[in-house]
């Protein structure tokens, strides 16, 4: 009996050791899809269960209802969702509060304000869900709003309205397209698509009216660029631009609240269309650059990045469904997702982690008119 409580002594170690070197279980996450709805589109927000293991999708629910809600923004404690609301006749455009369930992807409208603003492009929350900001491109301003305790809106407290203009024939006006914090969430990075610049806010969320230039209170980027999307690597000393018009990538050094121009690299060889370059993001472990381009390209573009000094050159590029104005990266990095505008169809590609390549799956999801595409861990 005694040897046989050795022998069972001695065995314990080895199956924790089995254990601890298990497969690990399947992490699942709801991807939330936003876009334009009514004829030959969406029909609101759409969520779908993930798996980053097996890239394998499964429609979970949706809620109907919401106008256009073509950029969508998550809580930082996965409870709440922001939309943009389009109105396509040309009105003002909307905001609105949504309650999230993890567990059941039940999506339920808390409230909808009015943003003050006109075509509503890109959302944003600051890190302690104090202030929501609003990029409007066809009014030219930036919007925001703060968020109760309950998860819904107030009323705008600070509009900032832009001016100027550009030498490219999108360039009549200013068109605010996107912004972005700085990871202490003291600053705030703004890209004009009209003017060709990147606007540098200070921001303190204690004032009503939050927002404040920094000094230098902006960065030009080259004339007839059209600045849209900003992403930060994941050591915040570089900042990726890239840019819709010129259909390049800027590369800028970072050092809180001012920029320093490092590189432009065109997405696209002679004889593209240089006027549809859309998304960006780059790879969890900062090596890689993903940028997308609409225009004749349709295609996203893989860059390796140096990073000493942030610099990008070029790897490959891949074919994507047509005009893929957003695309996203799985959190565990091992999917890129790229959403069809017009192709109606959001292709899935397998991520090698050690090249950064791009292998296309047979899982796709065929959904009309996605223009973003958003995480929340599963419950």
């Amino acid at each position: 009996m005694k040897k046989l409580q050795i022998a069972l002594l001695l065995l314990l170690p080895l199956a924790g050791l089995a254990q601890k070197k298990a497969a690990p279980l399947a992490k699942t996450y709801d991807l939330l899809l936003g876009g334009y709805t009514g004829a030959n589109a969406g029909n609101g927000i759409a969520v779908y269960r993930f798996n980053t293991e097996t890239g394998k999708v499964a429609f979970l629910n949706q809620i109907e209802g919401i106008e256009n809600p073509d950029f969508l923004a998550i809580s930082n404690d996965y409870k709440f969702v922001y939309a943009c609301n389009v109105n396509t006749t040309g009105g003002e455009g909307g905001v609105s509060a949504l309650k999230f369930d993890s567990a059941t992807g039940k999506l339920q409208l808390i409230n909808k304000q009015p943003g003050g603003g006109i075509n509503p492009v890109h959302i944003i929350l600051d890190k302690d869900n104090k202030n929501v900001f609003v990029s409007y491109y066809s009014s030219g301003s930036l919007g925001v709003l703060p968020v109760n305790k309950d998860g819904s809106l107030g009323k705008v407290s600070q509009t900032l309205q832009y001016t100027g203009s550009g030498p490219h024939k999108n360039q009549k006006g200013p068109h605010v397209h996107a912004s972005i914090f700085s990871a202490d969430g003291q600053f705030l990075m703004v890209a004009d698509l009209g003017t060709d610049k990147i606007d540098i806010y200070k921001y303190d969320n204690t004032r009503a009216q939050p927002l404040t230039p920094a000094d230098p209170a902006f960065e030009m980027t080259a004339p007839g660029d059209g600045p849209r999307h900003l992403e930060f690597s994941p050591d915040q000393k570089f900042l990726y631009v890239i840019q819709e018009l010129s259909a390049c990538v800027r590369v800028y050094k970072y050092n809180n609240g001012k920029l320093t121009f490092v590189q432009t690299i065109n997405m696209m060889p002679a004889g593209y269309e240089r006027n549809g370059a859309a998304d960006l993001h780059v790879s969890a472990d900062g090596n890689f650059l993903y940028a997308s381009n609409r225009g004749t390209a349709n295609n996203i573009v893989q860059y390796a990045i140096n990073k000493q000094d942030g610099k990008l050159t070029l790897v490959d590029r891949y074919n994507v469904s047509k005009a893929p104005r957003g695309f996203t990266i799985d959190p565990s990095g091992n999917f890129l997702l790229s959403a069809g505008q017009d192709g109606n169809t959001i292709i899935i590609f397998k991520i090698d982690k050690a090249t950064g390549k791009l292998t296309l799956t047979d899982n796709k999801i065929d959904i009309a008119q996605v223009t973003c595409l958003k995480w929340v861990p599963a419950e």
